[in-house]
C-alpha cells in the first residue's frame, strides 16, 4: 500500500498550491480518502476528506472556504487546492484513507485516530 504526496513548498501569504496524493495497493474507490496535517508543537487536525459513497466533502473550520478537495477514481489521486494561504497553515501535509470511518468522522477526528493508510508527508511553508 502506498500514498504518495507531492506539490507542496513555500509560498507567500494569500498565495495558492496544490497538493496531489497517488495511492496503490488498496481500493482507492472504497475508501474515504483526504488530508490531515502537523504543525510543530501543535495537535494533528484533519484538514479535508471526500466520501467514496458520493463524493461529499468535508472541511476543517479553519480551512472551509480556502481549501477544495477532488477525486480522480480512474487515476487514483485526491487533491487538495489550497487558495488564500495564511502563516498557521504551515505545516506537513499528509494524504490519509480508511476504509471503515466516515470523510466527516476523519475531518472531526483524526486528532486522534489512526487512519488505516497514510503517506509520508510533503511539507507546507506559507511565509509572511
Amino acid at each position: 500500500v502506498q500514498l504518495v504526496e507531492s506539490g507542496g513548498g513555500l509560498v507567500q501569504t494569500g498565495g495558492s498550491l496544490r497538493l496531489s496524493c497517488v495511492v496503490s495497493g488498496f481500493s482507492f474507490a472504497d475508501d474515504a480518502i483526504g488530508w490531515f496535517r502537523q504543525a510543530p508543537g501543535k495537535e494533528r487536525e484533519g484538514v479535508s476528506f471526500i466520501s467514496n459513497y458520493n463524493g461529499a466533502a468535508y472541511y476543517a473550520d479553519s480551512v472551509r472556504g480556502r481549501f477544495t478537495i477532488s477525486r480522480d477514481n480512474a487515476k487514483k489521486t485526491v487533491y487538495l487546492q489550497m487558495n488564500s494561504l495564511k502563516p498557521d497553515d504551515t505545516a506537513v501535509y499528509y494524504c490519509a484513507a480508511d476504509i471503515t470511518r466516515t470523510a466527516s468522522y476523519l475531518v472531526g477526528y483524526l486528532g486522534s485516530y489512526e487512519p488505516d493508510y497514510r503517506g509520508q508527508g510533503t511539507q507546507v511553508t506559507v511565509s509572511n
